[in-house]
């Protein structure tokens, strides 16, 4: 068994009794929060260094450990920043004591430019999406695939070349491994800012992608579903990847404010609207599902609060809401990470974004349970 398998089950006890939402789920008024207690700044970072933003964390399927990384120190984000994880090439990849925050592996320095999407998958093995091309055009739109101690083992894509062809990325945002080997990559970040016809025909036009992309395990590409656009099956940034425990693959159609839910070929299923607009996701194997928004704001989704939202994998229902950090230009919404993970004894852990980063204090944020 798993160690996300192990996820306790008074926290689904908790939460899903009666199944029924209490409050508002839009604007979190008198929504339950289970993990109240929150450690600010968590996770050790090696002497010399300061924490810099992030959008990937995830929970080791074999120890239960955490798997993150941070951007070398750049608290902005993308091609052109003057810090990133080309001009200041530390390790950017980190392995978590759960229990410490102590660091048990770091890696990855000089390989990348702008990590975005991170996957621990079942065979030991660590996948990092790369969003942004250095400005030499080496580096970046590629998929690294790592061994646990730090050797790259594969990469997809072509270097610092974004492209809309089946061998190459546009801005790839997350990587997941599917059930039977298979690796399936996000790709396209700017859909999320295309809010009328005409901006999407003209994204489009211009190779802008919003599409799920689909490789054989020895990284052989095999199909592609989705372009830039609002009816099912399109994205307007498809930001994050999770499977359940059906073998469904869910993606975080952030410009969309919506979940997308295909079978592994790509066929469309159904949607989720009640989690807000949503950065990551995070499905434990008790089914409870932990969907993060970190960008509701004033002009982009009015009057839904940032955090996660948590509820019932089987219903468009919230049931739980961990609370975001209070943000004076974003009243009464506040601000949260981007990513987040769920650990075996269902403490929930928060990567956070260029929007939080500075409010929350650090990379990373813990929310632990209520104690009983």
């Amino acid at each position: 068994m798993s160690f996300r398998a192990l996820i306790t089950a008074g926290l689904s006890i908790s939460l899903i009794s009666g199944a029924v939402a209490q409050g508002n789920y839009i604007t979190g008024e008198g929504m339950p929060d289970p993990n109240p207690v929150v450690t600010r700044n968590w996770g050790e970072l090696p002497s010399g260094r300061n924490w810099g933003s992030t959008a990937g964390i995830d929970i080791d399927p074999n120890d239960g450990h955490i798997w993150a990384y941070e951007r070398c120190g750049a608290s902005s984000f993308g091609g052109g920043v003057p810090v990133n994880c080309d001009t200041n090439p530390v390790d950017p990849i980190f392995k978590f004591n759960r229990h410490t925050g102590e660091v048990m592996a770091n890696f990855g320095g000089g390989i990348m430019q702008t990590p975005h999407g991170i996957h621990a998958a079942e065979d030991g093995t660590v996948w990092v999406t790369d969003f942004a091309a250095n400005p030499e055009g080496t580096k970046g739109h590629q998929v690294h695939q790592f061994s646990a101690d730090g050797e790259l083992l594969m990469s997809l894509g072509t270097p610092g070349q974004a492209g809309s062809g089946p061998g190459m990325f546009n801005q790839p945002n997350d990587v997941i491994v599917g059930p039977n080997g298979n690796i399936y990559v996000s790709d396209g970040h700017n859909g999320q800012g295309m809010t009328s016809n005409a901006a999407m025909e003209e994204g489009r036009a211009a190779g802008n992608t919003a599409r799920i992309m689909k490789f054989a395990p020895d990284g052989t590409f095999i199909k592609e579903w989705g372009q830039i656009g609002v009816q099912h099956g399109e994205f307007r940034t498809p930001h994050a990847l999770e499977f359940d425990a059906y073998g469904r693959l869910w993606v975080a159609d952030r410009g969309n404010h919506r979940i997308e839910i295909f079978d592994q070929d790509g066929n469309y299923l159904e949607s989720r609207y009640a989690y807000g607009r949503i950065s990551g996701l995070f499905i434990t194997d008790d089914n409870m599902v932990y969907a993060i928004d970190s960008e509701s704001g004033p002009t982009n989704h009015v009057g839904w609060r940032n955090g996660v939202r948590i509820g019932p994998l089987e219903e468009d229902n919230v049931v739980g809401l961990i609370q975001p950090f209070e943000r004076p230009d974003r009243v009464g919404q506040g601000t949260a990470g981007e990513g987040v993970a769920v650990d075996a004894d269902g403490n929930v852990y928060a990567a956070e974004g260029p929007n939080s980063l500075s409010w929350a204090g650090g990379a990373f944020t813990k929310y632990e349970r209520r104690p009983r």
